[in-house]
Parts: C-alpha cells; sequence; structure tokens
C-alpha cells in the first residue's frame, strides 16, 4: 500500500455509519447514553445543554477498566478496537468506529491503526484522514489533546460528530460569534473572554485530503504558537482542545478539565456542554456557560 493513501471512498461513508449503527445497537455492541437537552443562553449564544439520563453503562466499563489499570493491566479499547464498531478504513495509518458509549447519534472516532500517545502532536496522517472523513460526512472534527483537555483515552483519536447538533439549530451555537471573526490568517472571536485562535479552511480540500492536510497542519501549528502553545518534538506542553469544520479550525488552550463537577471537552467550545443531572444543570445556569468555558480556559 502507497504510503498516505487514502482507502475511504466518501460516498459510502454515511452509509457505512448508519448500518454499522444499527447492526452495533441489534448486538449489543454500541451503548448509547440517553439524554435530554435544553438551551441555556449567555452573551447572545444558545448553548446546547444535555442532561444524562442514565450513566450506569459508561460507569460499569470505567469500573472495569479501573480494575485492570490496579491489577497492572493497561487497557486500551481502541487495539484492539471492537469489530462491531468498526466503520471504515480510512487509510494505511487511520481507520474509523463508533463511539461506544455516544450521546450523540452517528458520533465517529477516527483512531491511529497503531498506538500514539493522546497529547502528541497531531500530524499530516491526522488531519488527511479528519478531510477524508469530512468529505463523507459533514460534521465538527474535534481532539482533545490531554486529560486537562477532556480525554478520557490515551490512544490517540479525533472524534466527529454530524452537524447540526439537532434539527432546531441549523448551525452549531457558536456560529453567530464566528460570524465577527476578522479575515486575519490567524483571528480570535470577539465575545469569547479566554485565549483562543481561529483560522479559516476551504472547504474544497475535501476534495483532495491530502493536499488540503498539508495546508490545515501548516495552519495548526500556527494556531499553537498564537496561543503560547509550545512543543518539544512530538509533545506539546499544554492542553488544548481543537475544533474543525470544513470551513474554520478553533483552538483553545486549557487551565483544568473540570468547572465544580462539570466536565468540559471539545465540544463545550462549539457551544455543546453535557451535565450529568438536575443539580449540574442548575449549577451551569447559576455561573452561565460561557463563564464556565472562561474558568476552564484561559482568561483573556
Amino acid at each position: 500500500m502507497t504510503e498516505g493513501k487514502i482507502i475511504l471512498k466518501p460516498e459510502i461513508l454515511w452509509h457505512r455509519v448508519k448500518q454499522q449503527t444499527e447492526y452495533a445497537l441489534n448486538c449489543g455492541a454500541l451503548l448509547s447514553i440517553p439524554t435530554e437537552f435544553e438551551f441555556v443562553e449567555q452573551n447572545g449564544v444558545y448553548f446546547l445543554v444535555r442532561i444524562l439520563s442514565n450513566l450506569a453503562r459508561k460507569n460499569a466499563a470505567k469500573k472495569k477498566q479501573n480494575k485492570q489499570a490496579a491489577a497492572g493491566k493497561d487497557f486500551n479499547p481502541f487495539l484492539p478496537y471492537e469489530q462491531d464498531l468498526f466503520v471504515a478504513d480510512i487509510s494505511d495509518t487511520h481507520v474509523c468506529i463508533l463511539n461506544k458509549f455516544n450521546v450523540v447519534d452517528y458520533h465517529l472516532l477516527i483512531i491511529t491503526r497503531h498506538f500514539e500517545e493522546q497529547e502528541s502532536l497531531l500530524t499530516l496522517e491526522d488531519f488527511a484522514a479528519m478531510w477524508a472523513c469530512l468529505a463523507g460526512m459533514d460534521g465538527l472534527a474535534f481532539y482533545n489533546s490531554g486529560k486537562i483537555a477532556g480525554a478520557s483515552q490515551r490512544h490517540k483519536h479525533l472524534q466527529l460528530v454530524p452537524l447540526p447538533f439537532t434539527a432546531s439549530q441549523s448551525q452549531i451555537p457558536i456560529a453567530p460569534l464566528l460570524s465577527s471573526a476578522n479575515h486575519d490568517a490567524i483571528a480570535t472571536i470577539p465575545g469569547l473572554p479566554f485565549i483562543h485562535a481561529f483560522a479559516n479552511l476551504q472547504p474544497y480540500w475535501v476534495d483532495s485530503p491530502l493536499t488540503g492536510a498539508k495546508t490545515t497542519l501548516e495552519i495548526y501549528h500556527n494556531l499553537l504558537r498564537a496561543v503560547g502553545l509550545k512543543a518539544d518534538g512530538d509533545i506539546l506542553f499544554g492542553a488544548y482542545n481543537l475544533l474543525a469544520t470544513k470551513e474554520w479550525m478553533l483552538i483553545v488552550p486549557r487551565s483544568q478539565e473540570h468547572f465544580q463537577s462539570i466536565s468540559v471537552n471539545s465540544l463545550g467550545f462549539a457551544g455543546a456542554l453535557l451535565v450529568k443531572n438536575e443539580l449540574e444543570m442548575q449549577l451551569l445556569k447559576q455561573h452561565g456557560p460561557m463563564n464556565i468555558l472562561k474558568e476552564v480556559g484561559i482568561s483573556q
């Protein structure tokens, strides 16, 4: 196989996602976590806040994982991954599988075939895999770099969720703010009260994922430098969240994983937050979702 070759045919991806989701639900491999949601407004942004209905499945799996860790066994759900969750080969370096404990329907994980640390820098191959998936599924790609950024597994993986998040919102919640960004190569977004860096991408890069990945990789490094994150080899000093669609990329450095008991990952900075119970929902409303993002990010 030629190095860097894209295997995935974009026209089959969405069909495969839906087909494998139905199969995995029927056989019990996919353990979707039910939620309810409401919108919480702050500063003109209508945040989508999901509240979990049942965490029992995920908690049971976490306890099993912790027992293995205590016994000195490194648990890696991606090596090998569950065949019942497999969606497609992307390239000679990446495959995509379903997120076993999904909150969002059709939530994909873009994983490396061989182990790499989740805190390592994204590579040309990572971005080529991302663009190959975006060519077949309109969505939001994201990367939680490090535990402080919300990563729950050490094996490197990007994630992809379809857009829009809900039928009642045609765009992601923070879209109204993105339109106010200036048109510099590296920009900031008025209204975001935490350190971040934003850049436009070109939707036609889906037609040539390898070519698009080269420019995206350069933009990625420029964004990291813009927020003050520095690398030593493949490892970066500092946790961050990366969000990307066909049109843009956003990087947000992190200072902490939680605001009190509320955990925040990349989706929070798209305007989609998750709470475990009604007490956390009231906590979120009391403090305001944008204020929570400011607390877990780094204040301007």
